[in-house]
């Protein structure tokens, strides 16, 4: 639950006198996602006076943007009779888009007269990171092998290190991996995946091939999905083309790198993708050589028994 909510300013009261006050209000982060936060938002209502409120008591929460000072969100709460010089919490739930800020406006009704209220304002929520159980899996590191080279399309084998940092067994998430050249920014190919589940602390590699233009550069995106959010990204470079600095002038010289060098065969075993763009021969390789030797090596062995056969 619970990484605290960034506060800013002062809370303050602005309805005139009356025997209902709310005293404070206070802001957890109970769930933070990649583009959404849940908060709780608890407000603590204090009865000053001799007898108790009114049974129809309620309390509205309301949340505007800082950006644009546009309503998000409304909520209404029925609090029921608060007793004479005592005090009720009451929390309410809110989702919120993690983006700008909110001033979070709290009223306090009584037969549908409004008696006190208090506001607060959250800063810097797209800060917020959030919990180990949410999503819980990292992108922890990327390694890149050519499996194959053929008319300029090089097909590149793409492990991702997944660690479960969280308290218990992950969900399985649906991955997307993608190779973005990084000039134009275009797609070269992408293939979805599923991470599985795994233990706490336990790191899984999981493979997935794509077939791209030789001589390009690629940014390699991971992302993970949950349903139709985002839970986590990650990002790493494989330069077919890459350059380096020559001179103090910052001149930059590219560097030819013949892929058919990199080509990797027999390490490991290949992964089995789900969807791809690339469709690629599975030919095993064979081990030339060894049946034209054994042909020679047979005439060989004729010609002598034939010449030998000869001079007796």
């Amino acid at each position: 639950m619970i990484s605290l909510v960034s506060t800013s300013g002062c809370l303050r009261s602005f309805e005139e006198e009356s025997q209902l006050q709310i005293i404070n209000i206070d802001v957890m982060a109970k769930d933070v996602r990649s583009a959404f936060v849940d908060l709780n938002v608890t407000m603590y209502v204090e009865n000053y006076g001799e007898t108790a409120s009114n049974n129809n008591t309620t309390l509205v929460l309301k949340a505007y943007s800082t950006r644009t000072g546009l309503l998000e969100i409304e909520k209404e709460n029925p609090i029921g009779n608060i007793p004479a010089e005592s005090t009720r919490k009451v929390t309410v739930p809110v989702n919120l888009p993690k983006k700008d800020g909110y001033r979070v406006v709290a009223l306090v009704f009584e037969d549908g007269s409004r008696k006190s209220g208090r506001q607060i304002t959250l800063n810097n929520i797209e800060d917020l990171q959030g919990s180990l159980e949410t999503p819980g899996v990292e992108i922890s590191e990327m390694d890149f092998m050519i499996r194959e080279v053929a008319e300029k399309k090089v097909l590149i084998q793409n492990d991702i290190y997944l660690t479960n940092e969280g308290v218990g067994e992950n969900e399985n998430y649906r991955m997307l991996v993608k190779a973005r050249e990084m000039d134009a920014s275009l797609i070269a190919d992408k293939a979805w995946t599923d991470t599985g589940t795994f233990e706490p602390d336990e790191t899984v590699i999981r493979s997935v091939n794509l077939s791209v233009p030789d001589n390009y550069n690629y940014a390699v995106e991971v992302i993970l999905w949950e349903d139709d959010t985002i839970v986590r990204q990650g990002v790493d470079y494989v330069q077919l083309n890459p350059e380096k600095e020559i001179d103090k002038d910052k001149r930059l010289q590219t560097k030819n790198i013949d892929s058919g060098d990199f080509v990797v065969e027999g390490f490991g075993e290949a992964p089995v993708e789900e969807e791809s763009a690339s469709e690629y021969p599975t030919e095993e390789p064979g081990t030339p050589g060894f049946e034209i030797f054994g042909a020679l090596m047979m005439l060989c062995m004729v010609y002598f028994v034939a010449r030998r056969n000869k001079d007796e």
